[in-house]
């Protein structure tokens, strides 16, 4: 969800000793959080999606003041932020993300004596989040990764975003007061302000994972930090994605309208500050498509944009796109200038190339424009598609969209459309659109780089605790000194793999 990097431009600063003080806490509640039942974990979290759903009117009356955003998107965010901290409750208490294996001794192994080997998954240790602006709930103070890091058993430090300070500080008293009165230990959430504040806590040896969702530059630069420490640690970034949607030949002739009023919704929704805004269209040369995307795009009104240095900044990034060779001006967006707010507003600005004016300029056409704009590129062949498709860095998202009842040739060409679709990304739509992710344990809200710096994790799901927890074997270990979750008794009842001795004769002789 990439956004410009406004954590470069704050004032208010925690200090050193206020830092020391906040991650010795979170050090010191590390063992205590850990030792917590799945049970209790859950019950602590399930504390805290009730806490916020009851000051939902305060929260969303703050940050409507601070960023614009309308009431319902606010009320979705927080409603989404609950159930979010629901589901990872509901993961805890079925146990599946200890991923316990347990291999019991074989004299006979089939390459030599086998021990008994126990292995199941355990909390990394303190993490930093830094939170986004453009979601200040879902993304943010208790956003998916405040809520991911502590069902994994972690306690976290949250950088907060300058763009809604006010939300930010109301929710962080929020979660601080529910977590207490849960009974959860005192330390395993505290939030920091300031630039130099979270560079200094992504450098201490006391924090063992972080976490970012925001622009490209500033994830790099954060990323770097973390690779350079003496003791590398891993981090998690969500930075830019364009998000190509390719609208195949019987598509577009099959459903001009929808198609048209879908992308139009799409990548103007919420000002096209949406980390899944499709950034990039895909049609036929000369389709009716491209004209009904332009009368629809000019009727959408103007939207604030969330602040005065995103807005600085899509309006440097448009102008460069418009400079560019091969670019022409479908939708000419207007600047509705500042309110008291300080912020403006933009009206969509859509543009047209050809897929040889992309190829050739790249550089600057294949990265994300953060806000309400988006390029309609005519292809000549599927060729051509394939091509930009393989050109392009890693996304979040790639749409298809695909005929009714496509015919033998035609499925052919989609799978591999379908193919070179998949490698670039970390989730594939079909018929439909990528904003709005769905928030379900199947979710993969990730992708290649620069789409994430973690590819093999999502941010959004279940899975997302994965980023957090780290594997740990136990050989030969008398019963006693035994994590409860590997013991023979299994006293937490949680689900595991047993391999039986003799389960590996076949092993030696399998053919396939």
């Amino acid at each position: 969800m990439s956004v410009v990097h406004e954590h470069l431009n704050e004032s208010a600063e925690t200090t050193d000793h206020e830092l020391d003080r906040v991650l010795d806490a979170a050090v010191a509640a590390a063992s205590a959080w850990e030792d917590q039942t799945p049970t209790q974990r859950a019950r602590v979290l399930v504390a805290l999606a009730d806490a916020l759903s009851a000051h939902v009117d305060s929260l969303v009356a703050v940050a409507g003041e601070e960023t614009g955003l309308p009431e319902a998107r606010l009320r979705g965010e927080v409603s989404r932020t609950s159930v979010q901290l629901r589901m990872f409750a509901e993961e805890l208490l079925a146990g599946r993300f200890l991923d316990v294996v347990i291999d019991l001794p074989d004299p006979q192994f089939v390459l030599g004596p086998r021990p008994d080997l126990r292995r199941y998954q355990v909390p990394v240790g303190p993490v930093l989040v830094f939170a986004a602006s453009n979601f200040p709930f879902a993304f943010s103070v208790a956003g998916t990764d405040t809520a991911s890091a502590l069902a994994a058993g972690c306690p976290v430090i949250l950088k907060a975003h300058p763009g809604h300070p006010r939300t930010s500080a109301m929710t962080a008293d929020i979660v601080t007061a529910a977590l207490a009165a849960a009974g959860a230990p005192a330390g395993i959430f505290a939030m920091i302000t300031g630039v130099d504040a979270g560079v200094r806590a992504l450098q201490d040896p006391r924090v063992a994972a972080a976490a970012f969702t925001g622009s490209v530059p500033g994830g790099r630069a954060l990323f770097d930090i973390a690779s350079a420490r003496k003791c590398p640690i891993p981090f998690y970034g969500e930075l830019g994605s364009l998000n190509p949607a390719v609208i195949t030949s019987g598509a577009a002739a099959e459903r001009t309208e929808d198609i048209a009023a879908g992308f139009v919704g799409s990548f103007t929704l919420g000002a096209g500050q949406f980390c899944t805004k499709p950034g990039l269209l895909l049609v036929p040369h000369g389709s009716a498509l491209v004209a009904r995307i332009a009368e629809l795009a000019a009727e959408v009104p103007a939207a604030r944009m969330l602040t005065a240095k995103i807005a600085q900044g899509f309006r440097s990034r448009l102008d460069d796109v418009r400079r560019v060779d091969g670019v022409d001006v479908l939708v000419d967006g207007a600047e509705v200038p500042a309110g008291e707010d300080g912020v403006p507003s933009f009206s969509p600005t859509l543009l047209r190339t050809n897929a040889t004016a992309l190829l050739e300029h790249a550089e600057v056409l294949l990265e994300e424009t953060f806000g309400p704009t988006a390029i309609v590129v005519e292809y000549a062949s599927v060729a051509e598609v394939h091509e930009i498709l393989s050109r392009l860095d890693g996304a979040l998202t790639v749409t298809v969209h695909t005929p009714a009842n496509p015919d033998a040739a035609e499925r052919q060409e989609l799978r591999g459309l379908i193919r070179v679709a998949a490698a670039r990304t970390g989730r594939v739509v079909f018929n439909g659109w990528p904003t709005g992710v769905a928030v379900t344990p199947a979710q993969n809200h990730g992708g290649p780089y620069p789409a994430t710096t973690a590819i093999a994790h999502t941010s959004v799901g279940t899975s997302a605790m994965n980023r957090f927890l780290r594997p740990i074997a136990y050989q030969d270990a008398p019963t006693e000194l035994l994590p409860e979750q590997l013991q023979d008794a299994n006293p937490m009842g949680v689900p595991r793999r047993t391999h039986e001795a003799g389960q590996s004769q076949s092993w030696g002789q399998a053919a396939f």
